[in-house]
């Protein structure tokens, strides 16, 4: 079921404008599927990272953070299997020549299918329903057979390519740092087993129709963990991984109603089980935020095969190769998760507010402080105040326009506490501090404020 009490091109152009999302290289007509976030996209993009940090590594005991470079030797993309299975199904329209992700298009009239079949078996699907499936671009249903399509991105690095080795490709997916870096991790920070190590990184993919807004781009991050315990010994921990998951994403403000659990029908071959955690986008539907696998010893194993070194875990005298209990999560889909579901419009006094409820954590500005007049020294004395409070959280100063416009300037980019510097400030040292969601205003003393809007934040 689709969310249809928000649309998505609303929302889309509210974070242009507003400055949180902007389409990438824009002056020269934009790069479809690559976008960058603005001066207060970054700010609640690094919120949310923060967050999953704290929840992922910090908070918990015997998980290590860890921050692997992009590039690795092409050997990697081998023994992970992304130069030969790492691809999705691709039909041309032959009228036209756009392309189409068979697979996605067969799950939009209600047909199971993804990416993980056979080009054989996607093909049989395919042409039993051609006729329901229509080009985007002129309509037709007149299609080559799919072809599967590798979405690594191909690069080059020193003189890797002078050699005529193989190509260099940038990450198809941020964990394989992870894996690269498990003997590492034991060797110098000594874990029990079972342990965890957590990245967040970016991935590339070449992707042939990147669509949806953030939802599917060529460039973006993830944020993963893998949980690495003995063989055997993983029904318990993927459930205890899974509630964990599920509560973090209602500690970030998404409701229930908006989330559910959906369950891999078609396993890759090495997987014990697989789930999926879905937000019910606006216009575009419930679909992936984040993947929770139980991928067995298949990771560990094949670098172990490919490099020739042993990757075993040692303890007390007994070997062996643990298995991975993955979490990945698509930074850019629950920052457009939280977008939309902080986003809102309601009337007040016949005129519509448009504010944006997000969580004081998650929110890019955290106070805003605003004297009432320029004049007669107001001005002076609250920007004080903004110089104290901005050694802690991140402000702004706003002098500009009415106090009520500028309450609703910052309703609208989801500041949650507006201070006020009025006349009366100057007599009673207390300032009006006025709360978002409820614009609720209350008198605080000046000296109180800090500890004030701390319980609060």
């Amino acid at each position: 079921m689709k969310n249809e009490e928000k649309n998505i091109d609303e929302i889309i152009s509210f974070a242009k404008e507003k400055g949180f999302v902007f389409q990438s290289s824009e002056i020269y007509g934009g790069l479809a599927g690559v976008y960058d976030f603005g001066p207060l996209g970054v700010e609640l993009l690094n919120n949310i990272k923060k967050d999953w940090w704290k929840a992922n590594v910090q908070k918990k005991m015997n998980y290590f953070g860890l921050d692997s470079a992009m590039f690795k030797d092409p050997r990697v993309w081998d023994a992970s299997g992304h130069t030969s299975g790492f691809s999705d199904p691709m039909a041309e329209c032959k009228d036209c020549n756009s392309r189409i992700r068979v697979d996605k298009e067969l799950e939009n009239i209600g047909i199971d299918a993804d990416e993980k079949m056979s080009e054989k078996e996607i093909n049989e699907l395919f042409f039993a329903n051609i006729g329901k499936i229509k080009c985007k671009k002129c309509g037709g249903s007149n299609f080559s057979e799919a072809k599967n399509f590798n979405l690594l991105v191909k690069s080059n690095l020193g003189d890797f390519t002078s050699k005529g080795d193989k190509p260099v490709y940038l990450p198809g997916e941020a964990c394989q740092g992870i894996y690269l870096n498990y003997k590492n991790v034991v060797d110098s920070m000594h874990p029990k087993i079972p342990f965890g190590i957590a990245q967040i990184g970016k991935a590339f993919r070449n992707e042939i129709s990147p669509r949806n807004f953030l939802f599917r781009t060529r460039e973006f991050e993830q944020a993963d963990t893998q949980f690495f315990v003995r063989p055997e010994e993983n029904k318990e921990p993927y459930e205890k991984i899974k509630k964990e998951r599920w509560q973090w994403y209602l500690d970030l403000g998404l409701s229930v109603k908006n989330l559910l659990w959906s369950q891999h029908k078609n396993l890759v071959f090495y997987a014990s089980d697989a789930w999926d955690i879905e937000y019910n986008f606006p216009t575009y539907g419930f679909d992936e935020m984040e993947g929770i696998h139980d991928r067995t010893d298949y990771d560990l194993s094949q670098h172990s095969k490919f490099s020739g070194v042993d990757l075993s875990f040692n303890d007390n005298g007994e070997k062996f190769i643990p298995w991975v209990l993955e979490t990945s999560m698509g930074m850019g889909r629950v920052f457009l998760a939280v977008l939309s579901e902080a986003y809102d419009k309601e009337k007040i006094d016949d005129e519509e507010r448009r504010v944006l409820r997000l969580l004081s954590k998650l929110a890019p500005v955290k106070v805003a402080i605003l004297p009432l007049v320029k004049k007669d020294g107001l001005k002076e004395e609250a920007y004080k105040i903004y110089e104290e409070l901005s050694e802690k959280y991140n402000c702004v100063f706003s002098d500009t326009a009415t106090v009520g416009k500028r309450y609703r300037k910052q309703d609208e980019i989801g500041t949650p506490f507006c201070v006020t510097y009025d006349y009366e400030s100057k007599e009673d040292n207390s300032v009006t501090v006025r709360e978002r969601d409820s614009m609720k205003q209350e008198r605080v003393k000046i000296g109180n404020l800090g500890d004030y809007l701390n319980k609060l934040i």
